[in-house]
């Protein structure tokens, strides 16, 4: 994270930040730092057993924050588009505890009719009681990480669920009454084979979700999977091969009904998008709760300390959690809009781009990554092949 500017000790945010909140959406984060074990891929903030970091009280903990929260926004919230716990696993957390930071969102800010709530998960946390009681809560959505059906992909991604667990709690949660249910894919693993992966698709087209994420694996650097890649145990990523099962991951997930919305998303329908990812996505206003978390209000972006600890401690001296934040200029704002937006089915209005921006979407469209038909009606949208070389695209829209 950088450095930014320090954020005030009441966590304050200037009037222009304020002036226009949620024009676009407002949304909540609650980051739960709180794993079972840590995966070989992971460099998210979290803490596993024997870290140092405790659980309890934690509900507390972000509910003073939320109080803060609600100073420093001072009424300015029009009503809470979506909420979204993330982690970490939110679901060794207590469904009670879960369901009382939801509760006291509603109370700070109101949730707005037809909210989608919605927590990550690891299939081996959740039961079809546990599932019963967050849909109870409020929450209406689930994401759960599957990453692969392979069981030797699953040991090299260093993964405790059984390969048919994902599929099982999947179905648990629609019987439990979750209105839209997500299953994680990750592929490019050391080891899986185009079967295997074709194998993870039809599992979830099986499973009957709604809503499939597919991510290619990336390795970063201080994980486990980057430490035993340099020790030659595992092979690094191959692009060609990531390509490819992007390819098989579009052809099979749209045949089966579910279309693409974002590079690595895929829904049934526009009611089965994560409205949530689609404030980030489009520029919205959001509150991240939680050691580490994100946050963005009105071109002010800031960011939490990472550790539990250091959070917690904060917050009881009456202070913000923030570490440092910044302030986006109107070429910074615009750079995101372009990175982000590039990145929807939607596109991105050419008026968006500067001249030499549009003669870049020129030779796109020339080199077949933009559509024909809706660059002709104003709008940079990627292709199937554009999709692949998305990044190398938003490069040459930039300045």
């Amino acid at each position: 994270m950088p450095d930014g500017e320090p954020v005030p000790f009441d966590g304050g945010l200037p009037a222009s930040a304020t002036a226009d909140v949620g024009a676009r959406g407002f949304g909540v984060y609650v980051h739960v730092p709180f794993c079972a074990s840590r995966c070989g891929y992971c460099d998210f903030n979290t803490y596993a057993p024997g870290e140092g970091v405790d659980s309890a009280g934690y509900a507390d903990t972000v509910l003073s924050e939320l109080a803060l929260a609600a100073r420093a926004l001072d009424g300015s919230v029009p009503r809470v588009d979506t909420v979204f716990f993330g982690g970490g696993t939110p679901t060794l957390l207590p469904p009670a505890e879960l369901g009382r930071i939801l509760e006291g969102i509603d109370r700070t800010w109101g949730l707005a009719p037809g909210a989608e709530v919605t927590t990550e998960a690891n299939p081996e946390s959740v039961t079809p009681d546990s599932l019963a009681r967050l849909r109870r809560a409020g929450f209406t959505r689930i994401s759960l990480g599957m990453q692969s059906a392979a069981p030797h992909v699953l040991r090299v991604l260093d993964r405790r669920h059984t390969p048919g667990r994902a599929i099982q709690a999947a179905r648990e949660a629609r019987d439990a009454g979750f209105e839209h249910v997500n299953l994680d894919l990750i592929y490019g693993t050391p080891g899986e084979t185009s079967a295997d992966f074709a194998g993870s698709l039809q599992a979830v087209l099986d499973a009957g979700v709604d809503h499939v994420s597919a991510y290619a694996l990336i390795v970063e650097d201080g994980t486990r999977m980057a430490a035993r890649m340099r020790r030659g145990e595992l092979p690094y990523p191959d692009d060609d091969v990531a390509a490819d099962r992007y390819l098989a991951a579009d052809y099979t997930l749209s045949e089966a009904g579910l279309d693409w919305y974002e590079v690595s998303n895929w829904a049934a329908g526009e009611a089965a998008r994560c409205r949530h990812n689609l404030i980030y996505w489009d520029g919205g206003d959001w509150w991240g709760l939680g050691p580490g978390a994100h946050s963005h209000v009105g071109g002010v972006r800031w960011w939490n300390v990472k550790h539990p600890s250091a959070y917690a401690d904060r917050l009881a001296r009456g202070g913000s959690p923030g570490q440092g934040r910044e302030l986006l200029t109107k070429d910074e704002r615009q750079t995101e809009e372009v990175m982000l937006r590039l990145r929807l089915a939607g596109g991105l209005p050419l008026s968006t781009l500067d001249v030499a921006g549009r003669e870049a979407a020129g030779r796109a469209l020339g080199d077949g990554l933009l559509d024909p038909a809706r660059y002709s009606a104003g709008a940079a949208v990627l292709t199937l092949r554009g999709r692949l070389l998305a990044d190398a695209v938003v490069r040459d829209l930039l300045p």
